[in-house]
């Protein structure tokens, strides 16, 4: 197991492995589909980004209601590969780590590379616990979007895996062979 603090730095994440299990505290970023059209529009059409990609971590998830007493609802991960056409424009520009679950497509895996960013994989089905880990949660950009908006978490050991790695290696492709049947 290994802590992570974000955002992140070269040296932070070199030394992972996929299939590695880490508790990851900081500053990240929340946002889904919408939040990314927002961004590829922006970029287009010459605009800044609301916030600097440089070494940051984004979570694809939204949050539910918070209850009464609590910083944020349920905010479990969800399928990144929904965010695949956005990715390589922001792993270009600099963004270190994606949380979120599910495979990535070869464009991504390849803007990951060759540009040194992780993917981490939120643990399916831990989302109560997750919002437990999250420790502060503010809007900083598009609130018409309500929980598609973009936020900024404070998040304190965040429980992830690595997905892939900067050396190329990719949990879901070991995971299966590791564990077919030879007949």
């Amino acid at each position: 197991m290994s802590n992570l603090t974000a955002p992140f730095e070269l040296k932070d994440i070199e030394p992972l492995k996929s299939g590695q299990f880490v508790l990851l505290s900081g500053t990240i970023y929340m946002a889904r589909d919408a939040a990314h059209i927002r961004f590829s529009e922006a970029l287009k059409a010459g605009n800044p980004l609301p916030f600097d990609p440089e070494g940051q971590v984004i979570y694809y998830a939204g949050p539910s209601p918070a209850k009464p007493g609590h910083t944020i609802g349920s905010c479990g991960p969800t399928t990144a590969s929904r965010m695949d056409p956005f990715a390589p424009m922001l792993i270009e520009r600099g963004l270190r780590g994606m949380i979120g679950k599910g495979k990535r497509a070869q464009p991504v895996l390849d803007a990951m590379k060759k540009h040194k960013c992780i993917y981490l994989g939120g643990i399916e089905g831990t989302a109560a616990l997750i919002s437990h880990k999250i420790e502060s949660m503010e809007v900083i950009a598009y609130p018409d979007l309500g929980p598609e908006a973009l936020f900024r978490l404070r998040v304190k050991e965040m429980p992830l895996f690595v997905i892939n790695d900067l050396h190329g290696g990719d949990l879901y492709l070991e995971g299966q062979k590791a564990y077919r049947c030879s007949e």
